[in-house]
């Protein structure tokens, strides 16, 4: 039997506790689960590329995972894929507005390789709400973002927020 390798592809700007708990999770369903962090100029990305795979890599170390590799991407995602022997993308899920967008882009997915599936996993409950966009507007805005990120993405968050100015009457 081949191994089997996923992939969770993401901006991961930042990476937050949702992002973790995916991950972990995500780790027990593969023999190799690869975190694909790539571009996307459209989300208005705080971090760098560069940035935000140092920061993916430092929270995958701290879970202590052995079989996750954090590697960074510009392409599109099935040759990724390919290109990392994958046969399986791992996506996590919040609510109902994300499982429209994943469903669609499972559906091109599978239309460009059909050896590749999406599997879903529902985030924790207690993680729901959590969004990346979200966890960077409160950052910006002066509000506590602790119970969404690490410590240290905290503090990366904080710095740069510091860097280029909050917004807002605080």
């Amino acid at each position: 039997m081949s191994e089997r390798v996923g992939i969770y592809p993401g901006t991961f700007d930042p990476i937050t506790l949702g992002h973790a708990d995916i991950i972990r999770r995500g780790s027990k369903l593969v023999d190799k689960l690869i975190i694909g962090v790539t571009t996307n100029p459209s989300k208005n990305p705080m971090f760098s590329t560069e940035e935000r795979f140092a920061m993916v890599e430092r929270e995958v170390d701290n879970l202590g995972i052995d079989n996750v590799e954090v590697v960074g991407f510009n392409a599109l995602l099935v040759k990724f894929a390919h290109k990392q022997g994958a046969n399986v993308i791992i996506r996590g899920l919040r609510a109902v507005a994300d499982f429209e967008y994943e469903y669609q882009m499972a559906g091109m997915n599978q239309q460009l390789d059909d050896d590749i599936e999406t599997v879903f996993l529902m985030a924790d409950v207690s993680l729901q709400p959590i969004a990346s966009k979200l966890v960077k507007e409160i950052a910006l805005y002066g509000g506590d973002i602790t119970p969404f990120v690490s410590v240290d993405v905290c503090d990366e968050v904080n710095a740069r927020v510091a860097e280029i100015g909050r917004k807002g009457d605080y």
